[in-house]
Order: C-alpha cells, then sequence, then structure tokens
C-alpha cells in the first residue's frame, strides 16, 4: 500500500516533520503550486495560515483531500463553500495558542491600569511625574467569545481578582448569551474579544457598541480583526468614549505605514503576536505529527470544526464559540 500524502502549503520556516518518515510521503508547495497539488494529496497541512490559497483553490478539478489541518486556531481564511460542502475533514491548533494569548490579555490589562505606556513615554522625556494607577481587582471584565481561549483568559483575569462575564452565543450555566453583551458591557472596565469571524461577528464591534462604554473603559482585542470596525473604534478613541484600547488583529494584515491606527491616542498596537511564544512552531508540528498518527492508525481526529459554524462546538450541551487567536 503507497505511503499517504501530506501536501503541505508552506510558510518559513517549514514544519519539522521527520517522525512521518517511513509513514507519509510529504510534499511542499507554495501558493501558486497549491491548485495543481491538491489532487494527489491525502492530508493538506496548511501551515501558512495567513494564506487564502485553499480558499482560491479548493473549487477546481480533481481529488481533494479527505482532512486537512490548519496550524491556527481560526479557519476562517480557508473555508469555502466547496470546502464547507464536501466531506473533507477539517481540523485546526486548538491547544496551543490558550495560555500564550490569556497571558498577553493578563499583560494589556496590568499595563494598562497602571499606565505603563505613559511611565515609559515619561521616561524617554526624563520627566517625573507621580500619578495613580488602578487597582485590578475588584474590576470588572466581559470576555466575548466562549471558546477554549476566552474561557483561558477569564481563568487567568480571576487569578488577578477580576470579576468577569463569559459571554458565548446563547447562554448556559456561567457563560452568558450575547443579548446580555450590551448590559455587561455597560458596566466593564475591560471589554476583551475572543470572537472568531463568523458572519454574525463580522463588524460587530462597532459605533453602537463602543457608545456603551464607560469613559474609563478599555477594550482589547485578540479575536479577529473584520470583528471591529476600526473606523469606528478611532472615532470613539478620538472622541474619549473610551479610555484606551489595544489590538493585535487587524482588518488587514500586516498594518500599512500610512494606517491612522499607529497614531491614534489611548491605542496600542501589537502585530499578531499575542499567541506567539518562544518554540511555538515546533509545538504546531508536534501536534499535527501526534494528530496524523492517529488518522493513519484509524483513530478519530481531535479538534474538527463544525465547516457550517465555522468553529468547533463546545461539548456541553450547547454550540459555541471556539476562540479564535490571530493565528
Amino acid at each position: 500500500m503507497p505511503e499517504p500524502v501530506v501536501l503541505v502549503l508552506d510558510a518559513d520556516p517549514s514544519p519539522r516533520l521527520g517522525r512521518l518518515t517511513g509513514r507519509a510521503r510529504v510534499l511542499h508547495t507554495g501558493a501558486a503550486g497549491l491548485a495543481d497539488r491538491l489532487p494527489e494529496a491525502d492530508v493538506l497541512l496548511v501551515w501558512d495560515f495567513t494564506s487564502d490559497a485553499v480558499r482560491e483553490a479548493w473549487p477546481g478539478p480533481g481529488a481533494r483531500p479527505g482532512w486537512v489541518h490548519t496550524a491556527s486556531a481560526g479557519v476562517d481564511r480557508l473555508l469555502c463553500p466547496e470546502l464547507v460542502a464536501s466531506d473533507t475533514v477539517v481540523t485546526n491548533a486548538r491547544g496551543i495558542f490558550e495560555r500564550p494569548i490569556a497571558e498577553y490579555v493578563a499583560g494589556l490589562v496590568l499595563a494598562f491600569a497602571k499606565d505603563l505606556p505613559t511611565t515609559l513615554a515619561f521616561q524617554r522625556e526624563r520627566r517625573w511625574h507621580h500619578r495613580e494607577g488602578q487597582q485590578v481587582a475588584g474590576s470588572r471584565a466581559v470576555v466575548v467569545g466562549a471558546g477554549p481561549i476566552g474561557r483561558e483568559i477569564t481563568r487567568l483575569l480571576h487569578g488577578l481578582g477580576v470579576q468577569v462575564a463569559l459571554v458565548g452565543r446563547s447562554a448556559r450555566r456561567t457563560i452568558h448569551g450575547i443579548e446580555d453583551l450590551g448590559p455587561l458591557a455597560a458596566r466593564a472596565d475591560w471589554v476583551i474579544s475572543a470572537v472568531p469571524l463568523t458572519p454574525s461577528t463580522y463588524g460587530m464591534f462597532d459605533t453602537r457598541f463602543f457608545g456603551l462604554l464607560q469613559p474609563s473603559a478599555r477594550f482589547i482585542n485578540v479575536g479577529r480583526g473584520a470583528s471591529v470596525v476600526e473606523a469606528d473604534l478611532v472615532s470613539a478613541l478620538e472622541r474619549r468614549w473610551l479610555a484606551g484600547a489595544a489590538l493585535d488583529v487587524f482588518d488587514a494584515e500586516p498594518l500599512g505605514e500610512d494606517s491612522p491606527l499607529w497614531d491614534v491616542p489611548g491605542l496600542l498596537v501589537s502585530p499578531h503576536l499575542s499567541g506567539d511564544t518562544v518554540g511555538w512552531r515546533d509545538r504546531l508540528g508536534e501536534q499535527f505529527v501526534a494528530m496524523y498518527e492517529l488518522w493513519a492508525d484509524g483513530g478519530p481526529l481531535p479538534n474538527v470544526v463544525d465547516k457550517q459554524r465555522g468553529y468547533i462546538p463546545s461539548t456541553d450541551n450547547s454550540a459555541e464559540e471556539e476562540g479564535a487567536s490571530p493565528e
């Protein structure tokens, strides 16, 4: 029996797949060659998770892989109607990014509360200016997106003494439904988005939403850039409808040098790095190899995405968003 063919939509550096030697024939391609190579693949590893190549190449002629794995939490860049309608199983990298993203969010909360950006600016100016910081313990946060990333953010903020309301698609047990988001956000010191990009989350944070927030509130997005209407956020910050914001994901990436977002007062911009810690690519490769071994042995795959919903449904009696990282 011939070895299964694993096709890698590659990015630099390539994944370390040495453990597949003798178990699979590994081929590599860039975006330009993907359409021609898809028919010969049993498995597609989307290592270049920033590419739209899968969505563009999938509708073409020929056979298609039975399993597609993306080295990211989000799947919005690869899903197309033809892939959704197919029998192909899609999996993601759940389990890799949750803790790093939660730590990043906690760092932002502490940095904002203690006004570290201003302290650094004053240090550069050699300026001694005493101020009072905010106490994090006892403050209120709303985390939007009740998947693993949102839940890990909630756990870590609880450890800092923050009162956290977790909001998902529908209410259940300790999770609020989306209908509660407005009233909760209006009382929050921190609003954190960890939502995937779906039709219902596209542009959900807009002028109407930012108008609900307290002038002292901060908004943080580590979910998907297109969930925020960036022009509306800029306007809200300029009007001081909220005290500050931090974006790690953007509607178009990388952020252009001429983007107005770089210069907005109170806005902290980071280049889609909240989930990326030392060794993260190695962990992604190891995860795929372990999943491949399960697949090759006929076992069930973990992290199976509901292609209609665009995320991994929760296992506890109600469909919920899989909180997605910028990856």
